[in-house]
Order: C-alpha cells, then structure tokens, then sequence
C-alpha cells in the first residue's frame, strides 16, 4: 500500500444527552464517560482503538460542560495532543465536523479527518484499523468515505447504506447507490438476506478541505455561519481548545453530516466494516457486547444472585442482591435505581423524559460530580441547608468565587487546605474549620502532593451551582454560571 501523503488526525464527536444508559449516565455525565466493565470508559476505547496507526494529534468536538472530562480522559489514556472545539450549543453533527475541518486547515495545510463517535464499541479493533487503511487511499484522492457494518442480524434501530459498484481504483471500497432510513422488521431482514445493505455507523474519513469544499456547494450558508463562528472564537486560557462564536454558532441550522453532504455528494463511497461494532445504545447491549457467566448474567460491582439467567445487573457502591429472575437490567447508583425487562431497555428515553420534564435532579447529575481539580458529593440538601464531601487533587484549586444566597463552613477531615477569604490566606490542617460568609471572597486550594478533603456545610436560602459568581479560574472556565446543573 503506498505511504499515505497527509497527515491523519481524528475526529471526536462527544456529544450526548445521557438518557440511553441512564441512571449511570446523566446529562452532565452521558455513557462516552461512564466507565465500564474494565475501568475504561466507552470514550477511552474510542481513543486508544487506534494505536499503531500514525495520528497527528487529536481534535473533540464537545461542550463546555464536558471539556474538563474529554481532557481529563484523554490525558488518562496517555492522550497529549488534543485540540478541543466548543460548541454553544448542539447542532448536529453536520457542523461539528465542518468546524474541526476548518480548524485543522488553519494554517493553510490539509489533513485526512477520521470522525468518530465516543461511545460505540469495537470488539476487534485490528480489524477497524485495517478498514481504515483500506479507505485512506479514495480519502486522499477526493472521495467522501464512510464506513458500513457489516449487519450481524436484522437491525430496525439503525439506518442502512446500499451498496454500488467497487471503485476499481480502490480494492475493498465501493459506490454508495443510497441510504436508506431505519425500516421495518421486514425490511431489515430482506436488507440482511440480500447483502448488499450495511449499517450506518457515523465514522468517516476525507481530507478536511474536501468537507468543506461540498459543504459549501451543499449548504453555503452553514458553511458562511459556521466560518463566522469559527473564526470570531475564543481561545480558552490554560488549554488548547477553542468556544465557537455564540451567536454566530446559534443562527445555524442543526442538520446531520448525512443528510447535509453525503447524500447530497457525487463522490461519496463506504468501506465495509467487520469488527465487531455496535453503538453500545441500550443496557440490554451491554449484555450482548461482555462475556456473561454461565447462566447468561453479566454483573459489574458488588452483586449477588440466586437462580438468576440472562440479567445485567450493575452496582455502583450498595450490595445488590437478585433471586429468582430472569432478563432483566438493573443498575444502582447513589440516587436512582432501574429495574426493566431486557426488551424494554430501549423505552428508558421516555422514563427520562418524563423525569426532566418534572425536573428531577437525578437526570442531571450525579451525586458525585467530578470537576477539573477534582469532585465533590452531595451528602444531604434541604431546604436549608447542603452539605457536601469535597475532594481536591494534588495541586487543585477551585474558582476565586463569591455568593449572593449562601454562607459555607469547611471542615479539614484529610490533608491541609489553603484557603483565601477576602485579604486573608489561611492554612487550614484537618479538624480546623475555616468560615466563609455570605459574599465573601474565597478559593480553596490544595498545595501538597496528597489529596484534600472537606466537609462543607452551606447554609442560605438557595444553593445552586448557578449561585457562583467567578473572579478567577486557572481552568478557563467562563465566570457565570447559566443554572442549577452549572460548573463548579
């Protein structure tokens, strides 16, 4: 195979509104981030499926509520060459993956995009690695690429690709004669029998100048907006990632990759892919996807069963005990438990749904909150009063802050705290407490090398994280909060 000519450089879209492996995802904290089995999460497979294939740095397309996480993740998987774009707010993937283009092309150079989505699952790696070299050589040439499973059964939750002619330049790639919208029981399996019908999985490669050449002839005026955006953004400090223009973000109008150039496109193509894919959609997925026990169970955490055949069963930190059951899905967290028949899993969007609309915290986030120097968990909140565990890493420091409705006490229960409170800075050693007033400004902070943790007790009329007014933020963040589920 001749050596590619430019540079690879992938894509990572991190979207998500957690509803599909709730409760263990929230939409502060969608399944990408939630680890499992192995200790990884479904982002970090993403990342590390391509060793051995030359990358030239990595770009994610994320939000500001989860920048902190793609970073932090990556950085845990020995990623250290990422560029994070922020989007205001979501608009498909049509210009999330235009705004990378233009990105990587800034400095007038060209590079192959490989997009990819941050929570599906690949058993067979290797095998994705290979398709992807099998794509490169119509990628560089000018060709949109897309990648198509190779169906393992009737599928009616995916869209399909049919296939045309191989391009005869090009061994293992072929023509896109359409695509096809998720059909019917009937259908999907007439697709399957036919073999001439792959799934539509997301991943693509093309050279980022092509995507924004179709981009555009297709949809110029996403293509206008979405350069305005990009290039009215805002570097964010003590990072290499970049907010999109709000207001020039806002005016596009969201459509997908899909529908906005690929089935627009005379040079799109697909590589059939066989690696033992999935989009890890359901609970009752993740049973299909790990080696279960001999009765069909898999269990991730402290978990005891009795005469139970082909359950998930998953504790986040409490004993879970099951006895006489057969496919169901149960998860435990903290705050909320599920319990649903294996064939149901798939409703859990409208349980959520409802759940948001009463506006109930547990879809939101979790009772502990990972932020950037470290997290904290919410032990009790009343009306009155909140009080929460803070952890803080090793060099950690929180936001120079104030508040308009609360007061705080900390507590050192492990290590020696620094704390500023208005002109003072106070070392603070375990079973001291230091007294923050109402308005008063303050930061905590852990100087030593091992972790700090307080109990903090706020008293008020309103605790909310939209309560924090930032004066100064080593992380960038932005210096209001917009609501309750805001960023510490």
């Amino acid at each position: 195979m001749p050596q590619s000519v430019l540079p690879l450089v992938p894509v990572l879209l991190c979207g998500g509104s957690g509803t599909r492996l709730w409760p263990a995802s929230r939409a502060g904290f969608p399944k990408q981030f939630v680890p499992l089995a192995g200790g990884r999460s479904l982002l970090q497979h993403t990342l590390t499926r391509l060793e051995g294939l030359d990358t030239a740095g990595w770009v994610a397309v994320t939000n500001e509520r989860h920048r902190f996480l793609v970073e932090r993740q990556a950085g845990e998987v020995g990623i250290d060459r990422l560029r994070v774009l922020l989007e205001p707010m979501g608009r498909n993937t049509a210009p999330a993956i235009a705004a990378a283009a233009l990105d990587v092309t800034r400095d007038g150079g060209d590079a192959l995009l490989l997009v990819l989505p941050a929570d599906h699952v690949v058993a067979r790696p290797e095998a994705f690695r290979e398709a992807v070299e099998r794509g490169r050589g119509a990628a560089e040439a000018g060709t949109l690429v897309t990648f198509g499973v190779v169906p393992a059964r009737p599928e009616t939750g995916y869209g399909y690709i049919r296939t045309g002619d191989a391009l005869a330049e090009h061994t293992g790639v072929r023509r896109i004669a359409e695509f096809v919208e998720k059909p019917d029981a009937d259908t999907a399996a007439r697709y399957v029998e036919s073999g001439d019908f792959l799934w539509n999985a997301g991943i693509f490669l093309f050279r980022a100048s092509r995507l924004i050449e179709e981009l555009e002839t297709h949809r110029p005026e996403m293509a206008t907006r979405l350069r305005r955006a990009w290039q009215a953004g805002t570097p964010v400090a003590a990072s290499d990632a970049l907010r999109l223009d709000e207001e020039a973000f806002g005016a596009i109008a969201g459509e997908s990759i899909d529908y906005a150039v690929m089935e627009e496109t005379d040079r799109g193509a697909v590589v059939p892919l066989d690696a033992g894919w999935d989009d890890a959609g359901s609970w009752d997925a993740l049973l299909r996807l790990q080696e279960g026990d001999g009765h069909g169970n898999v269990v991730e955490g402290d978990v005891a069963l009795e005469d139970v055949s082909n359950s998930y069963v998953r504790s986040s930190g409490r004993l879970v005990t099951c006895v006489g059951v057969d496919d169901l899905v149960v998860v435990e967290t903290p705050d909320a438990v599920l319990v649903s028949g294996r064939d149901r899993s798939g409703s859990l969007k409208r349980v959520v749904d409802r759940l948001r609309a009463d506006e109930r915290p547990e879809t939101d986030l979790h009772t502990t909150v990972h932020r950037p120097w470290g997290r904290y968990t919410v032990l009790d909140l009343d009306p009155a009063f909140q009080v929460k565990r803070i952890a803080v890493e090793p060099g950690g420091c929180l936001s120079l802050q104030y508040h308009h409705h609360r007061a705080e006490q900390w507590v050192v229960v492990r290590g020696t705290a620094t704390v500023t409170r208005d002109e003072e800075v106070l070392t603070v050693e375990v079973g001291s407490v230091a007294a923050i007033p109402l308005g008063a400004v303050h930061r905590l902070e852990n100087r030593s090398d091992e972790l700090l943790e307080i109990i903090e007790v706020q008293t008020g009329t309103y605790f909310g994280e939209d309560d924090i007014v930032r004066l100064d933020d080593r992380y960038g963040r932005p210096e209001r909060e917009t609501g309750p589920a805001g960023l510490v």
